[in-house]
């Protein structure tokens, strides 16, 4: 989706991977998608197109706005704008959407959608919706290199980094199937449903809240990740607050205090483990940067404070991580660190081929009720979308399975085909 190339950087790890460098796929049509990029960057993208300096920053302006404003994808629809001028910037750009290839909706409302890009890479979204607000599960990579052995993703092989365009992108795509655009036109900068426009606000919407926790390590791709939520934070377009935004890490620390300087959005840690050999096992990343250094580097946080609390992700695995002393200790170590915390405690999620059991209610209560009692939260996560293997955890694309399905429903096309 983006005209940029996927930067190279060095990932701190176990095993340092090496991510796929990648030039996005130009279009067989030679015209530039505009889906991800910044009011800068369209602005220079229009000046390399031709338009001198002063018509490429109102134009830049104006087409941001019906972009991530308006949600609108087609040019002859954004009537402000001349229609020659509207035909030239439809032989040379396009705005673009993730292509769906299925989307899924749980018993309990959840919805998932595999989705696919240009190149042919899956990955997937989803959107959970609550009585008070809508969160959309957003991914970063097109699978994992952090192998968690608690977590579906984490059994793909890592393919690349999803460009900022693709991360946007899928941000635009929930709100065009939960019908949350604005309505009406721009023609007129006097009229009732233009200033309704011009100014967005959450508030009423069914998407509310972004969280950076769907396939990937988004410090893995921090630049992307950075760059896509600028533009999804911007007060001309999509308007999402900072504090109503969550990335989550399992403890990239060199990257950590950067998140908190460039993008300022809050942090959510995957901790799962109080003890060294467990996290190690848990998340190979421990091997690496461990708890107390991860601990340190969640106390430095910019702009933590008892407003916005940094989340530690806990999940809830029996005879692994669940014990009173595993409670005790998660509440020392918070404690020793001064950390404003809040431990979000996750009953683990089955998926095909894992040996690891959920904790049981009674454990989880038990566990629950001791860090509070150490004056800490620590709520009870409610599993979402189980039916649909769109809860936490389980997240991981059907494309190896599909991709033989797709071979065989070729094959038997092809011997009918013949005959």
């Amino acid at each position: 989706m983006q005209s940029a190339t996927s930067p190279l950087m060095p990932i701190p790890g176990a095993i340092d991977p090496v991510p796929v460098p990648r030039a996005v796929t130009p279009r067989e049509d030679g015209r530039i998608d505009l889906m991800g990029l910044s009011r800068p960057q369209i602005r220079d993208i229009f000046s390399d197109a031709g338009l001198d300096a002063k018509a490429s920053k109102l134009r830049s302006k104006q087409v941001f706005h019906w972009l991530y404003h308006r949600g609108v994808t087609d040019f002859d629809a954004m009537t402000d704008l001349a229609k020659p001028m509207r035909g030239w910037m439809a032989e040379r750009f396009v705005v673009g959407r993730p292509q769906v290839v299925e989307a899924q909706v749980s018993s309990d409302g959840t919805r998932k959608w595999l989705l696919r890009s240009d190149d042919g890479q899956d990955y997937e979204m989803v959107f959970i919706p609550d009585a008070d607000r809508g969160t959309l599960c957003v991914s970063s990579q097109v699978g994992c290199t952090l192998n968690c052995s608690f977590c579906h993703t984490g059994t793909m092989r890592l393919v690349r980094n999803l460009t900022p365009g693709e991360i946007v992108g899928q941000v635009m795509l929930a709100r065009d199937a939960l019908g949350e655009w604005p309505r009406g036109n721009m023609a007129s900068a006097n009229d009732d449903e233009s200033d309704e426009a011009s100014h967005y606000t959450p508030d009423g919407r069914m998407l509310t809240n972004i969280v950076m926790m769907g396939m990937g390590e988004p410090l893995y791709n921090f630049n992307h990740v950075r760059d896509a939520l600028k533009v999804v934070m911007d007060g001309d377009g999509l308007a999402l607050s900072k504090r109503r935004i969550t990335l989550s890490t399992s403890g990239v620390i060199p990257m950590m205090a950067r998140a908190g300087e460039e993008i300022g959005v809050n942090l959510a840690v995957s901790l799962h483990a109080v003890t060294k050999d467990v996290r190690d096992e848990l998340v190979p990343l421990n091997r690496k940067f461990g708890i107390d250094e991860l601990l340190a580097a969640c106390a430095a946080y910019p702009g933590a404070n008892n407003a916005r609390r940094i989340t530690f992700e806990y999940v809830m695995i029996r005879d692994k991580n669940d014990s009173d002393d595993d409670a005790r200790e998660l509440v020392r170590l918070l404690r020793h660190y001064k950390l404003p915390a809040k431990v979000n405690l996750i009953p683990f999620n089955p998926w095909p081929g894992t040996d690891y059991e959920c904790s049981t209610p009674e454990r989880i209560r038990r566990f629950s009720d001791i860090v509070f009692e150490g004056g800490i939260s620590a709520p009870v996560r409610t599993p979402r979308g189980r039916d649909i293997m769109a809860a936490c955890g389980q997240l991981k694309s059907a494309s190896e399975k599909k991709s033989k399905a797709e071979m065989k429903r070729l094959a038997e096309e092809k011997q009918a085909a013949l005959g």
